[in-house]
């Protein structure tokens, strides 16, 4: 079961002005399963992306990169599941350009303004005729409001669909921001067998929120992991439609903070959301390394608790052997790394002094609060100010389960 995540009901999620979804049943791996997604842009809008480093990236991701350099006016994604279109060579190029071809035709723009993904199983070849035969009902379906539809469209092995959406007031205009994301497993940095799509109402020039996307993506979707494999199709893009009125052109501009401030929140909660759904996940844990001398050695030490099997497999169990931790800090790959400085606390226990047991812990409060469901690691490293936080679940035997029945 997802760790405290609520129900969503269509309301939870804003419409944006100048932002269109619709949904379509291809029946591309499930019969009556929301599969297909088109979303369209009004001309005008801005539209960034950050994807895989994975060396097997899927067809759809290369595409995604060529439009994106190709052109800064996208008019349209689309998105299906149960197929990844990945490991499929020249004839996966070449069917994700004839649904790119499609879906430009539908809309009457040009191949290269169309923006495709697919997700679900690698090595198979996309079916395309199911694809293009829905596209014309996802069409029919275009609303403001098909947000709700959008976060159960882009569902693979997720338990429940994901979605975030707030409006804040900027300088007297509302700004409203909504977003869906899916991943449940092949989870971790750089990115993960993940989509996530925000859209936002504001203006901001391109160039502005390539960076700023990058930086939201390496402090939200890059700071999870699952299971520690990085997936062929993950993608992380976000939509600035440009029609509140306010257009943000550098980065001393009076709204440029509060903007930031609102999609770095709204990419966490989706991440999070990602972590909270993990395949048979039953504990949330939210990993700070502080102390630090950079970030990067933060994020390594991080990134080897977070993804540690032992350390997730005493996580399930409630089992305090925190040895494991300290194992997981010291192979993390600081070479340099004096012990004698590290503390590590669990929740508000510091089990760690200086490197060793701390006298006066005792195993039960180990327990105590290794036993709700959303637990929190605090390292520190004693040798700098810089921080970072991950977010990770535990390893249950229900992943194995996910995960051995997967294609059936």
């Amino acid at each position: 079961m997802p760790v405290n995540l609520h129900p969503l009901s269509p309301s939870d999620v804003l419409p944006i002005q100048g932002i269109q979804l619709g949904y379509a049943m291809a029946g591309i791996r499930k019969v009556d399963r929301k599969d297909i997604l088109i979303i369209t842009l009004e001309p005008g809008s801005s539209v960034s992306g950050v994807f895989t480093l994975n060396r097997f990236c899927a067809a759809p991701v290369q595409i995604c990169k060529e439009h994106l350099l190709q052109t800064t006016g996208i008019r349209a994604l689309v998105i299906n599941t149960g197929n990844a279109n990945a490991g499929t060579g020249e004839s996966g190029l070449k069917d994700a350009n004839t649904i790119c071809n499609a879906v430009a035709e539908l809309l009457a723009i040009s191949p290269t303004e169309v923006l495709p993904f697919s997700t679900g199983v690698i090595l198979e070849p996309l079916p395309v005729a199911k694809i293009i035969a829905a596209l014309p009902t996802a069409k029919a379906n275009l609303i403001d409001a098909g947000w709700y539809d959008a976060a159960f469209a882009i569902m693979t092995t997720d338990t429940m669909p994901k979605a975030y959406s707030s409006s804040i007031d900027i300088e007297g205009t509302k700004v409203s921001i909504s977003g869906v994301s899916k991943g449940a497993g092949m989870i971790h940095p750089n990115m993960a067998t993940m989509l996530g799509f925000i859209g936002t109402d504001i203006g901001i020039e391109p160039k502005l929120l390539n960076d700023l996307t990058k930086e939201v993506a390496d402090l939200s979707f890059n700071s999870i992991t699952i299971d520690g494999d990085t997936s062929t199709n993950d993608s992380f893009i976000v939509m600035a439609s440009n029609q509140c009125g306010i257009y943000i052109d550098n980065t001393s501009h009076a709204a440029y903070q509060a903007f930031r401030t609102l999609l770095l929140e709204t990419a966490q909660d989706l991440a999070m959301k990602i972590v909270r759904d993990g395949e048979g996940a039953t504990k949330f844990m939210t990993i700070e390394v502080k102390g630090g001398h950079t970030l990067e050695e933060c994020k390594l030490v991080g990134e080897a608790i977070a993804h540690s099997p032992l350390v997730k497999t005493a996580f399930f169990a409630s089992d305090p052997n925190l040895g494991r931790i300290l194992a997981a800090i010291g192979y993390a790959g600081i070479t340099d790394l004096d012990v004698s400085h590290v503390q590590l606390w669990l929740g508000d226990v510091w089990v760690a002094k200086d490197g060793g047991r701390h006298p006066d812990y005792r195993e039960e409060d180990g327990q105590r609060v290794m036993a709700p469901a959303e637990i929190k690691v605090t390292v520190d490293l004693g040798r700098g100010e810089a921080s970072r936080t991950m977010w990770t679940c535990d390893f249950s035997h229900e992943y194995v389960t996910i995960n051995a029945d997967y294609r059936s």
